[in-house]
């Protein structure tokens, strides 16, 4: 079954969490005794409605205060996909988590308040999207409830958005707005009769819809081999493949293909995946390919087609989000790890600041502190092969390692 993975992004108590709680009890998604849970908490409360947000704040502290902190991944299925969200902080000083969380999406949606319209945290929510290329933005306008299911706001706050979707610039996002009550359920999973000005879908009928090959950033195929597989028994003796996983496009049997960095040429002889052959390996399968040629493979090369060579360089130019409490300044070394390979990184200019409110940069900056976004040029001590973010997303985005401590400072995306 299809995997769609979704990223949510919205301001303080706008309501991402309720919004996720309601989709999982309107397709039955929770079990009997979270219910329980939250009907229990709800009445302790004094409240007369399901406080659905219980469903994904799983932190003490979110409870508490009724705000999201951490990432939380939300897992379930309906009948034609099977869904991860990703329930990202609102707040400016998490704006690490909600990049790690759009990072890997296909499609987002963003929170907007009926009550308080396009606001600052707006302007950074979809700047990250627009950042982090993600192709299906659903921004739903939530709390109509409390505005009378209004169509002159709905109208006001989505002509504010269309304006600001003109400073961006990745331009091939589909932007669908949507009206929806997340605590009444209106437009969540079933139509709302209480807005029939609307005419669009619900929101979880525009999810399903989605097609693939829409949401997806397919480009040429990249395949990382993580593992040379060697069974030496009596049967495979002379079996030698390569597992991983590929990326961004299909491969098939006789492609021409190069191995690098040896830049040594092949053709792909079969694609296993367990015990079956299969013609043709889809983008974002694990397979084990063979070559018909006994060449020197190891982990950490990359097996691509002939014509499709990605960039092979010691040194690129990245748009960084940097998450450590210490700075990241000019000279400062790191390990950059790009895929399943590590190498030293040495920051070598940081050009500017990118403010993601839409206002500008600041030019001059000595160092980047925890959250701050900026272009970044490093060289590293051996070539690494890449392509550019807007093409590949897999294979344009690295981590940032700091070697001392071994935690991860920063998350990257090649220009």
């Amino acid at each position: 079954m299809e995997v769609l993975k979704i990223a949510t992004a919205g301001s303080v108590d706008d309501g991402k969490s309720t919004l996720i709680g309601r989709i999982l009890y309107d397709t039955k998604s929770l079990t009997t005794d979270k219910l329980e849970a939250i009907e229990k908490t709800s009445k302790q409360r004094g409240y007369d409605y399901l406080d659905f947000s219980l469903a994904t704040d799983g932190l003490v502290a979110e409870r508490e205060q009724g705000i999201t902190i951490d990432v939380a991944h939300i897992y379930f299925s309906t009948a034609k996909k099977s869904y991860i969200i990703a329930d990202t902080p609102g707040h400016v000083e998490y704006t690490r988590n909600m990049v790690t969380g759009a990072s890997t999406s296909q499609a987002s949606i963003i929170l907007i308040d009926a009550r308080k319209g396009v606001i600052e945290q707006t302007n950074r929510h979809f700047f990250i999207n627009n950042l982090l290329r993600i192709k299906d933005v659903v921004v739903a306008i939530n709390k109509m409830d409390l505005v009378d299911y209004s169509e002159e706001v709905y109208n006001k706050i989505k002509a504010d958005f269309e304006s600001l979707m003109s400073k961006r610039e990745y331009q091939d996002q589909k932007i669908t707005f949507i009206p929806v009550s997340a605590l009444k359920g209106d437009n969540v999973v079933n139509k709302s009769e209480k807005m029939p000005w609307y005419s669009g879908e619900a929101l979880l009928e525009h999810l399903e819809k989605l097609d693939k090959a829409d949401i997806f950033n397919v480009g040429t195929p990249r395949f990382p081999v993580q593992y040379v597989v060697r069974p030496k028994t009596e049967d495979f003796h002379d079996f030698r493949g390569y597992a991983g996983k590929v990326y961004g496009g299909n491969l098939s049997v006789g492609d021409d293909v190069v191995v690098l960095p040896s830049q040594t040429k092949s053709k792909i002889k079969d694609i296993y995946f367990y015990d079956e052959k299969y013609e043709t390996a889809s983008r974002r399968s694990s397979v084990t390919i063979t070559l018909e040629d006994d060449i020197n493979v190891s982990r950490g090369d990359m097996i691509v087609k002939e014509n499709d060579l990605p960039t092979i360089e010691k040194q690129f130019t990245a748009n960084v989000c940097w998450m450590d409490s210490k700075q990241l300044t000019p000279g400062a070394k790191y390990v950059v790890q790009h895929g399943i390979n590590k190498v030293l990184a040495k920051v070598d200019v940081i050009h500017h600041k990118i403010n993601p409110d839409y206002s500008g940069i600041e030019e001059n900056v000595s160092g980047l502190g925890m959250n701050d976004i900026a272009q970044v040029s490093f060289r590293l001590n051996k070539p690494i092969f890449y392509d550019k973010f807007k093409n590949h997303r897999t294979n344009g985005s690295f981590i940032i390692i700091d070697s001392q401590s071994n935690s991860t400072v920063g998350a990257g995306f090649i220009q």
